[in-house]
């Protein structure tokens, strides 16, 4: 759980919904006044869900776009009065963002605006020498596969196309993906704003 998380590690947990901006905002300020200004925020969240363009309902559209694209952008918002100069933001993107993949439309669309908003932002936060940078996982062995609203048989089908489009031919894993945030994050990534960091197995560059 959350707490026994926390626990191991010394860290604070808040729990919050990234898909309101008000209970993010007062996530985030509970966590600067516990914790001081921010030096880094990582904002990882997303959902995932295919249909391909005839199905897609309003009310598909807006669930994933309410997490993926409005949730984290103003959760970067709400954390910019918190941050100190000379901090950095890291976001999670995705390859969807780039690629053109049949039933992806929604997911695709708003991972893509969210690559516009890192680039974006990372040109307003100069003036702050605050670093914003993206990484995008490819195919990653994570429970969301298992939340796409397809039927247990589709998602072993889709397993195995991913891996059979990933040039390494395996998906990556999550500690994986978490070394190339940590890089972002870090003073080795100081002349490093604006980038997006695919963490693919090859995919975009080699596909």
């Amino acid at each position: 759980t959350l707490d026994s998380a926390a626990g191991e590690t010394g860290a604070l947990a808040i729990r919050s919904d990234i898909g309101d901006p008000a209970a993010s905002e007062a996530a985030i300020a509970e966590a600067a006044e516990a914790l001081g200004e921010l030096d880094v925020v990582f904002i990882n969240a997303g959902v995932g869900g295919f249909a391909e363009i005839p199905a897609i309902s309003e009310e598909f559209w807006d669930s994933i776009h309410q997490v993926n694209l409005r949730g984290c952008f103003f959760a970067a918002q709400k954390a910019l009065p918190h941050m100190r100069d000379g901090g950095a933001i890291v976001v999670t993107g995705s390859t969807g963002s780039v690629m053109a993949i049949p039933g992806n439309a929604a997911y695709a669309a708003a991972k893509a605006g969210l690559r516009a908003v890192v680039r974006t932002l990372a040109v307003e936060l100069l003036p702050r020498k605050i670093r914003v940078n993206m990484v995008s996982p490819g195919p990653t062995e994570t429970p969301i596969i298992n939340r796409s609203q397809l039927p247990p048989e589709a998602i072993d089908a889709l397993r195995r196309t991913m891996i059979a489009n990933v040039p390494m031919r395996r998906m990556g894993e999550p500690e994986e993906i978490a070394r190339a945030v940590l890089f972002l994050a870090s003073d080795e990534a100081s002349f490093i704003t604006g980038a997006d960091l695919f963490v693919d197995g090859g995919v975009i560059d080699l596909g």
